[in-house]
């Protein structure tokens, strides 16, 4: 028997009990895994093991694919043909043929005037479509790099093992052996929430960067770095080992780009391996 004396969120919470609901449980109860993470940060192999799971699925897309009958299949195989029509798309846009169309050489008559000197290698439709292939490759990030192929870092090279607390059972702190760049702004976390420690001493600021056209080499302020090649954990910590991708201040050289603007940072690879000779040497990539 419901009582109508009684006031709407009483009658709700009423109704609720008389059907045997929790209402209690309908409310969302915190994000437990996030906030472990922020304090205690990632598992040591977290990135390793999403990335090997990653190149797992493959194998277990192929196993569907297989095993999928009837209108599951062919909703599958549908599914499958646009995105391989999309990656095809994708890899011949940023492939650039290198044969350049000669135009022909023809004898004018009379004398050329001098803004048409300059147009007898190619055609000018084809140097446009060539910038614009350029600018496509630079937004997706590739790039032709001095040293195509780098020795891979282990972990036990990468990382040291503190032993932190009361009891010497706890290793979950690593100290980072390697030169890593932090920013300008940059402040440690607590000593209790810190994962990860980079040692003052190997923070480096300033890179030796050689323009391979000039032949000059600079000293460059860093801004950040691009890309490890050894995954994006060390990425994102700011690790600089050999064959790392970093982004450096190039406005006091004074390049610019056709439209005339200013080219404030541009990406350069790093040649050695900073932690054996106290300083980053590193080529721009033009």
């Amino acid at each position: 028997m419901i009582d109508h004396t009684l006031s709407l969120p009483s009658l709700l919470f009423s109704l609720f009990c008389s059907f045997g609901l929790n209402f209690v449980c309908l409310q969302p109860q915190g994000d437990y895994i996030e906030l472990h993470r922020k304090r205690y940060g990632y598992r040591h192999d977290h990135f390793e093991r999403k990335r090997k799971k990653e190149a797992r699925e493959v194998h277990k897309r192929s196993e569907i694919a297989q095993k999928a009958l009837g209108i599951k299949g062919k909703m599958f195989a549908k599914k499958r043909y646009a995105e391989k029509a999309q990656m095809k798309k994708t890899l011949a846009m940023h492939e650039e043929s290198s044969s350049r169309r000669k135009v022909d050489d023809d004898v004018h008559e009379g004398a050329v005037p001098a803004y048409l000197l300059d147009r007898e290698n190619t055609t000018r439709a084809k140097v446009l479509s060539n910038t614009i292939k350029q600018k496509r490759k630079e937004k997706a990030g590739k790039w032709e790099v001095p040293l195509p192929k780098v020795r891979p870092v282990a972990e036990e090279e990468m990382f040291k093992v503190i032993r932190t607390g009361k009891r010497k059972t706890k290793q979950w702190k690593r100290m980072i052996t390697k030169v890593t760049f932090v920013g300008t702004s940059f402040t440690r976390k607590h000593p209790k929430y810190e994962r990860f420690i980079r040692p003052t001493g190997l923070r480096f600021t300033k890179a030796h960067v050689t323009h391979p056209e000039l032949k000059c080499t600079f000293n460059l302020e860093m801004i950040g770095v691009k890309k490890n090649p050894n995954g994006p954990m060390y990425t994102s910590l700011g690790v600089v080992t050999k064959g790392t991708i970093i982004e450096v201040n190039v406005s006091e050289l004074g390049l610019v780009t056709p439209a005339g603007k200013v080219v404030w940072g541009k990406y350069a690879q790093v040649t050695n391996n900073p932690e054996n000779d106290g300083c980053i040497n590193a080529v721009l990539l033009v």
